[in-house]
């Protein structure tokens, strides 16, 4: 344990941030707590059947749904659309508001007639649906260090989301991740506990507002608790890579880097929170009472249901049945089990008719459930749970765009700028632009772009792509030429060249090694031995090993996986807007140095964790 390995960097803040870490943590209340609505949940609560009950912890997967009435035979409470589960008719912004209507209006069939809680991955924007707004991943907006501008990024969001009738987005995510190898690591704000500890909260706040039941409220679901960043390599069930692996910690050191964005998304009032899949010195966390019931609800005093993760629980045990038991006696309050919710309902129900699931359990899981209902105003017979197609209006509009684009300026780290190259004259006779991810909206977005996975190319409309931007930002005099190889530049006043990572999400996203791809390298001195200026943007999930790349280019940019605002990028390059991002992991040298931080033995990145250079 090194108790004081973000000393160095973050100071004062951090020590008092260890200290209270390691005490009983007391997390104020949000204004009006989750358990004021208990009045009304267990008066619900009393006229439920067992099997009613059970149906309010379980969420089947949309797609994995054949039988539409199934939500009223099990009593669904919740359904999610995971990766890339989408409406049959496509994925427009009409489908998808048609999905979440005919699935909640199954609801009004039950005797209860309790509406289902529909969750679904907005993790930058409303990533799955075309001509959203898509924002930078977290690990952009971290380099803001503006926790105003993050809750107005989620805020958004949430608005977004609410237009197709959804309630629920599983964000922010608030890992902590500490070796850049991992394919999630885009996905957390920093490597550093302290700055996820600043923007958990707002974030929170951005999608919840100050009032859950508001029309444009979303539940948010801070994620995935506990220690998903901090695995170590090779300890995954496939033996290599970091996703769903083993964080191997003493509890001091868990609290210390793990536990700080769960600290500040508990006291902004987050009703719901995912457990991670990934396990504690051996044992998993859906399964780890002590982590999920001992911390997370009595010692933080978390007041809202947890929700596993995908499949989650079928990790924790190879008979699903006692799988289910442990979870769910650990404190697991909703199962996110996407085809298998049959099997799921008929185990818990055995397994509370046996007694090894106490109906007590049950009772505590389904009431907070209900008061997170109650609070989001879903069960006020007055108000439609139906889409209010009315706030489509603003799905995609130049307003929302306007936050994406200054999120995207205020998240680019510039790492070189070599006899001041940058800002560029946009009256240059020239400007040749190369690389593969130049005119590439899908590599500019990243993972959980409309699929899963991610893709390049054209994924989604009203996007701009640098080349776009930088046509548009220049006089009407600028030349602008393009090559995805860099070539033809010779006789260009300079060159720009987006190069950077191709999209992926979750474990397809591991890598032994973070070398910049050799057709990058390639475009990049194809660029360069036209004898010109070269500015050079990278787009990332993570720091990269530049190697010569940062030799011949006279200024870089990190620009992260910026999202469909590519003139963000152009406000920085051309001078409208100063850069001012600071780097929210260090950036190694080389491969032995990833997986170090500050107080690590020979410790020593080529720009350390809060680098970032201005005009």
């Amino acid at each position: 344990m090194k108790p004081f390995r973000y000393v160095a960097v973050l100071g004062l803040a951090a020590v008092g941030a260890y200290f209270a870490s390691q005490q009983m943590i007391s997390a104020a209340p949000p204004a009006k707590p989750l358990s004021s609505f208990d009045p009304q949940a267990k008066a619900l609560l009393a006229q439920m059947t067992l099997d009613e009950k059970i149906g309010q912890m379980t969420q089947p997967d949309q797609e994995s749904i054949k039988d539409l009435s199934d939500i009223e035979r099990y009593f669904v409470g919740s359904i999610l659309s995971g990766g890339s589960s989408d409406p049959k008719e496509g994925n427009s912004l009409q489908a998808w508001t048609d999905l979440y209507d005919r699935l909640q209006q199954h609801t009004t069939l039950t005797r209860l007639k309790i509406p289902i809680l529909y969750g679904i991955d907005a993790v930058h924007g409303h990533n799955n649906i075309l001509g959203a707004v898509i924002f930078p991943h977290n690990i952009g907006l971290g380099c803001t260090r503006n926790p105003a501008l993050v809750e107005k990024v989620e805020r958004v969001t949430a608005e977004e989301v609410r237009a197709t009738g959804i309630q629920w987005a599983f964000a922010p995510c608030v890992t902590v991740p500490q070796d850049i190898r991992w394919g999630r690591t885009y996905e957390g704000f920093s490597e550093d506990p302290a700055v996820v500890k600043e923007l958990a909260g707002p974030a929170v706040r951005g999608f919840q507002g100050t009032d859950l039941a508001s029309p444009l409220s979303v539940l948010a679901c801070a994620k995935h608790y506990i220690g998903d960043g901090g695995t170590s390599f090779g300890s995954t069930r496939r033996g290599q890579g970091l996703d769903q692996g083993d964080t191997r910690v003493d509890e001091a050191t868990l609290r210390r880097i793990h536990l700080q964005g769960y600290i500040s998304a508990v006291r902004e009032g987050a009703a719901s929170i995912m457990p991670s899949y990934s396990s504690w010195n051996g044992v998993k966390v859906s399964g780890d009472k002590h982590l999920l019931t001992e911390i997370l609800k009595q010692e933080l005093g978390f007041q809202g249901f947890l929700i596993s993760d995908y499949n989650a629980i079928d990790q924790i045990n190879p008979n699903y049945k006692t799988a289910i038991g442990i979870s769910i006696n650990a404190g697991m309050d909703m199962a996110m089990v996407p085809a298998r919710y049959k099997e799921y309902i008929a185990d818990l129900k055995q397994l509370v008719e046996e007694g090894v699931v106490p109906m007590a359990r049950i009772d505590d899981a389904v009431v907070r459930i209900l008061r997170v209902k109650f609070a989001m105003g879903m069960l006020d017979t007055k108000r439609s749970q139906l889409a209010d197609r009315t706030l489509q209006k603003s799905f995609g509009s130049p307003e929302h765009r306007a936050v994406a684009r200054q999120a995207v300026r205020e998240s680019l780290v510039l790492l070189k700028n070599q006899n001041k190259v940058l800002p560029l004259k946009k009256t240059a006779a020239r400007i040749h632009v190369g690389g593969k991810s130049a005119d590439d909206l899908g590599n500019q977005c990243g993972g959980w772009t409309i699929d899963w996975q991610g893709k390049s190319g054209e994924v989604t409309p009203g996007g701009t792509t640098v080349l776009a931007a930088i046509k548009k930002a220049v006089s009407g005099k600028t030349e602008v030429t393009f090559s995805k190889d860099g070539t033809g530049a010779a006789g260009a006043t300079l060159g720009v060249v987006v190069i950077g990572e191709k999209p992926y999400a979750e474990g397809n996203g591991d890598r032994a090694d973070l070398k910049v791809a050799q057709e990058d390298v390639d475009a990049v001195a194809n660029m360069k031995s036209a004898g010109i200026p070269v500015v050079v943007i990278l787009f990332s999930g993570r720091p990269m090993i530049l190697g010569t790349v940062l030799d011949q280019a006279d200024a870089v940019v990190a620009a992260w996986l910026p999202g469909t605002e590519g003139a963000g990028i152009t406000d920085v390059l051309f001078g409208d807007f100063k850069p001012k991002g600071k780097l929210s992991y260090a950036w190694p040298r080389s491969m032995e140095q990833v997986a170090k931080h500050p107080g690590d033995k020979d410790y020593a990145p080529l720009f350390p964790l809060g680098y970032g250079l201005t005009f």
